[in-house]
């Protein structure tokens, strides 16, 4: 018989490793400091391109994260496998749309920030809407992780949650520090070791459990009794999943991630061309497709462990209401020393691969996007070098603060992800497509998409929050927003002044956003008062 009582948790040898792995992550750092020596390279690696496969891997781990990573088995536990199925069949029809429709597009324009084509297309207010957008997309994006993060690793180090602010500063400044020192190019380094070490974790916990029970009994062989229903089809907007939602909930997320992210297309113009994008965006869709499986199983191998052995846990814990924390509880105490701490070095290493990037990336838009664009960077490189890493520290700075206010946002990993995260993806991406695809497009038809997209999507993700009525699916955040975007961005280019009524395309703007606010704010509180 198991019992919590009578295993380790975290003892000196799984310390060390984890020490081991902190220095060796600052060292890379140190190492490719040597050789920034221009703004190109620290933001894009422009002196030599990078490997199609080292820069897939990498784009895998950046978007996998700690979410991801401890957030795909607490849902297959607590929620079912819906979520599992639906990303295989959406990750292969996400990669035939990047690879081989809007890949060309993106890969014709040789740039360090993705935003500098919408300027060309669409003015310098699409520019600067789609880059703050971003901006606040990764910082919250960032914050989330740090906060998820350090709430885990004081479940696995056995810590009070009243330590968990200061784990947050902690993984943030040693992140900080190797991403300031060393830029893309270390960022992308480390990255493949981090996936690394990712599978490992998930390999060694299902190997674990398999040799406590003896067998592959935890395999499921029917539909569990703590799993929700989870229908394929659904036209009630309250239910929280169904296969077809999330299809296109995911397919959508991959495209726009792929495609309007500066932290995906920083990676793609690392590379030689446009063929080894397309190489390296088939490398992430495998490697995603791999991860799903192997995730999905090792939820399936919490669950089966710990129903079969339920005084494993604690009596403060239960399989139904802290699923998310159960892979944590499973390293720190049933994983054999030296092995657990080196899982923990891959949970952090989930969280470092997702905020160096993403520091990265925010600092190269900040300084291309806006410094460049108003002329208010130093005049030589050695200077432009310097304000980099000061970004990237004020950056990460922001981050950590970020990450203290993360607890307020109600749901699980998977649904606060999509509620914080994910909520401004499809907006800058409908943007994009209203620069690809829509010929008589407006900078106020941009604007006003934009902000209507945003609107819908805070609406759809925060109903439940502004209200006090029931909430939405998270999965209909996406595709609301997109719709929201392209019909309003075309109907006002349509009817609004045309694009040279600098004069017109001010006075639309400024009444539409009111109108926009407005009405946002009216129905919240219509909602409030009928409730």
């Amino acid at each position: 018989m198991i019992h919590h009582a009578n295993v380790h948790g975290l003892i000196a040898i799984d310390w060390i490793v984890i020490g081991l792995y902190l220095a060796f992550i600052l060292g890379q750092g140190w190492y490719y400091s040597r050789q920034q020596t221009s703004e190109g390279e620290f933001l894009v690696a422009k002196a030599k391109p990078m490997g199609w496969f080292i820069v897939g891997l990498s784009m895998y781990a950046t978007l996998l994260s700690t979410i991801s990573y401890l957030g795909k088995p607490g849902e297959m536990i607590n929620k079912g496998p819906m979520v599992g199925i639906a990303q295989l069949i959406a990750v292969p029809i996400g990669y035939w749309l990047v690879a081989h429709v809007l890949l060309p597009r993106i890969m014709a324009q040789r740039v360090t920030s993705v935003y500098e084509y919408l300027e060309e297309r669409i003015g310098v207010v699409g520019r600067l809407i789609a880059a703050a957008l971003f901006i606040f997309l990764r910082l919250v994006w960032m914050g989330l992780m740090t906060y998820l993060t350090s709430s885990v690793l004081a479940v696995v180090v056995g810590l009070d949650p009243k330590w968990v602010p200061l784990l947050s500063v902690g993984v943030g400044m040693v992140t900080i520090a190797y991403s300031s020192m060393g830029g893309f190019r270390a960022v992308v380094m480390t990255d493949n070791i981090q996936a690394t070490l990712l599978f490992v974790g998930a390999f060694a916990t299902i190997g674990v459990v398999t040799w406590h029970m003896g067998d592959l009994s935890w395999v499921p062989t029917e539909w569990s009794p703590s799993w929700e229903t989870q229908p394929l089809f659904s036209f009630d907007p309250h239910v929280r999943v169904t296969l077809v939602g999330l299809v296109i909930h995911m397919v959508l997320w991959r495209v726009a991630t792929s495609c309007s992210d500066q932290t995906s297309i920083q990676r793609f113009m690392a590379v030689k061309d446009a063929a080894a994008a397309r190489r390296s965006m088939l490398v992430n869709s495998g490697a995603v497709v791999v991860s799903a499986i192997l995730l999905s199983l090792v939820g399936c191998a919490l669950l089966g462990f710990f129903t079969r052995f339920p005084d494993a846990l604690p009596p403060d814990m239960t399989v139904a209401r802290d699923a998310d924390q159960l892979f944590p509880f499973f390293i720190a105490h049933y994983i054999p020393p030296g092995l657990s701490g080196l899982i923990v070095s891959a949970m952090l290493a989930a969280v470092m691969s997702s905020l160096d990037s993403g520091v990265n990336s925010v600092t190269a838009v900040v300084t291309r996007d806006f410094l460049e664009r108003f002329k208010l960077t130093p005049a030589t490189e050695a200077g432009r070098v310097r304000l980099l890493r000061v970004l990237t520290v004020v950056i990460g700075v922001a981050v950590i603060a970020l990450g203290l206010v993360m607890k307020h946002v109600p749901g699980n990993i998977t649904a606060v992800t999509n509620k914080t995260a994910s909520l401004v993806t499809t907006p800058i991406f409908g943007l994009f497509l209203m620069a690809w695809y829509m010929k008589s497009i407006t900078p106020v038809g941009a604007l006003l998409g934009t902000l209507v997209s945003v609107a819908v999507a805070v609406l759809i993700g925060f109903w439940d929050m502004l209200t006090g009525r029931p909430g939405f699916s998270f999965q209909y955040i996406g595709p609301a927003a997109l719709i929201a975007s392209q019909a309003v961005g075309w109907l006002v280019s349509r009817l609004g002044p045309r694009r040279e009524d600098r004069r017109g395309n001010r006075i639309w703007g400024m009444a539409g956003t009111a109108f926009v606010l407005g009405l946002a704010g009216w129905l919240v509180l219509a909602f409030r008062i009928t409730g």
